[in-house]
């Protein structure tokens, strides 16, 4: 099992396992929520306030936001979960892969 755990720099671009992925602005805010509790729940509430720190975005912005991620993050070895009636988990592949509940988009 990893220990490596990933980073997310100043200019949005986050390093996991030798390979990064550059993150538009709110995407680098949700993920840097994300990071912050890598391996743990993070609520729909903390996201949305991080994602956007000056008022609500729509209605289903972050779920448009969170696909994006999932999307982006993928190749360097990264998912992030849904927890259901509790919020997201970003972890792993393998720590994924090894609980057999795996994230893919289809």
């Amino acid at each position: 099992m990893r220990t490596e755990r990933p980073a997310l720099d100043t200019d949005g671009v986050l390093r996991f396992d030798g390979r990064w992925v550059s993150l538009p602005p709110v995407e680098a805010r949700l993920m840097r929520a994300l990071v912050a509790r890598f391996g743990a729940v993070v609520s729909r509430e903390h996201l949305t306030r991080a994602g956007w720190p000056d008022g609500s975005p729509g209605r289903n912005a972050l779920d448009v936001h969170v696909l994006r991620l999932r999307r982006r993050i993928e190749p360097i070895g990264l998912v992030i979960k849904t927890v259901r009636s509790r919020g997201y988990l970003l972890e792993t592949t393998t720590v994924a892969d090894e609980a057999g509940d795996t994230c893919r988009q289809v």
